[in-house]
C-alpha cells in the first residue's frame, strides 16, 4: 500500500526528518510515536502531499507522489492537527465545500457528503454552525472531511488533542470503524490511543526511525511469572534444567505461595516453554496455581527506545 524510502526533510540547516524508511500494507493500522519535534507532522504533511520532502520518495499502490500528487492524493483523507474550519458555515456545507476542494465530481458530491455524515454519526448536527460546536463534535466533522470519497488511506494527526475522555473513547470507536475500510496511520503522542485502536507502532526520535514492529511483538517478552505451592524448594533449580530456561529465580514466598520470574532464552517457543514448566512444577510435586507471560507496556517500550537513542546520541 505504502512504500517509504529514505525520506528526509530539511530547514535550512536543521532535519526534521532524517532517512526514514517504511512500509505500510492495506488495511494497517499504524501508529506513528514520539516525542514532540520528533518529526511525526512532518512525515504527515510529506506523505499527505502537503509538504515535499528534501530527498526520497513515497509512493501509494505504486504510483509515486511526486510523480503523479493527483492520483495519489484522490486516494487518501488527511486530518491535520489543526484543522481549518469556517465556523459560519453549517456542518453539510463545510463538507459539500471540502468534497468540492477534493474534487469529487459534482453528481457525487452529495452522496460523498451523506455517507460522510453517517459515518461519524453527526445527522443530528448536519445544519449546526461548525463555530458552534464542541471541541469533540469538530473533531469529528474534521474525520468527516477526511473520509469524503471512502480513500483508501486516511492520516489522523492527533486526533484526540483536546478531548475529553468521552470524547475520546468515540473518537477511538469512529477510528476502528474506518479502519474496516482503510488504511489508517495514525500520529500522536498518547501512548493509550495506539494500544487502543493500532496493529503496528513506528517510533520516531530527532528525526530518524528507531523502532518499527507489531504491537503484539513489541509487547511480548522472554519472561514468565510463576506461582505454585511453597512446598518444593528446589523447584528453581528443576526449572533452570529445562532447554528453554535462562534463569529461574525465586521473588516472593509467603505461607500459602511462591511465585517466580522465568526468563526464557532467546528465540524460544513460549507455547512449548508454558507446557515443559507446568510439567516440571507438577512432576515435581508442587501446586501449580498460575503462569502467565510478562507483557510490557507501550509506554514502557517507548522509553526505553527513546532513551536507548537518545543516549547514542549523546555519545
Amino acid at each position: 500500500m505504502i512504500q517509504v524510502k529514505n525520506l528526509s526533510r530539511q530547514y535550512g540547516k536543521f532535519t526534521a526528518v532524517d532517512s526514514v524508511s517504511f512500509d505500510i500494507a492495506g488495511g494497517e493500522v499504524v501508529g506513528l510515536l514520539g516525542h514532540n519535534g520528533a518529526g511525526k507532522s512532518t512525515i504527515m504533511r510529506m506523505l499527505s502531499g502537503y509538504l515535499e520532502p528534501s530527498s526520497g520518495s513515497i509512493s501509494v499502490n505504486d504510483v509515486t507522489l511526486e510523480n503523479d500528487p493527483d492520483d495519489v492524493q484522490q486516494t487518501l483523507g488527511y486530518l491535520p492537527e489543526n484543522l481549518p474550519i469556517y465556523p459560519e458555515m453549517m456542518v453539510a456545507d463545510y463538507l459539500d465545500y471540502a468534497a468540492t476542494l477534493k474534487g469529487i465530481d459534482s453528481s457525487k458530491r452529495s452522496a460523498a457528503v451523506r455517507e460522510a455524515i453517517i459515518a461519524t454519526d453527526l445527522e443530528a448536527r448536519a445544519l449546526d454552525i461548525t463555530g458552534a460546536l464542541s471541541r469533540g463534535l469538530k473533531q469529528r466533522v474534521g474525520v468527516a472531511q477526511a473520509i469524503l470519497g471512502s480513500p483508501r488511506l486516511l492520516i489522523l494527526d492527533e486526533p484526540t488533542n483536546g478531548l475529553d475522555p468521552g470524547q475520546t473513547e468515540s473518537m477511538r470507536q469512529l477510528i476502528r470503524k474506518i479502519a474496516n475500510r482503510a488504511t489508517v496511520i495514525l500520529s500522536t503522542h498518547i501512548m493509550q490511543e495506539v494500544e487502543a485502536v493500532c496493529d503496528r507502532v513506528l517510533v520516531l526520535s530527532n528525526g530518524k526511525l528507531i523502532l518499527n514492529g507489531l504491537l503484539a511483538d513489541l509487547k511480548a517478552s522472554d519472561n514468565m511469572l510463576l506461582r505454585t505451592c511453597d512446598s518444593v524448594a528446589e523447584l528453581p533449580r528443576y526449572l533452570a534444567q529445562l532447554p528453554q530456561v535462562s534463569t529461574a529465580s525465586r521473588t516472593q514466598c509467603d505461607d500459602n505461595h511462591c511465585d517466580y520470574l522465568i526468563t526464557l532464552r532467546s528465540g524460544t517457543d513460549h507455547d512449548t516453554a508454558a507446557n515443559n514448566i507446568c510439567q516440571t512444577v507438577v512432576n515435581a510435586g508442587a501446586r501449580l496455581y498460575s503462569l502467565q507471560p510478562v507483557v510490557r507496556d507501550l509506554d514502557t517500550i517507548f522509553r526505553q527506545a527513546t532513551t536507548l537513542t537518545e543516549t547514542s546520541d549523546a555519545s
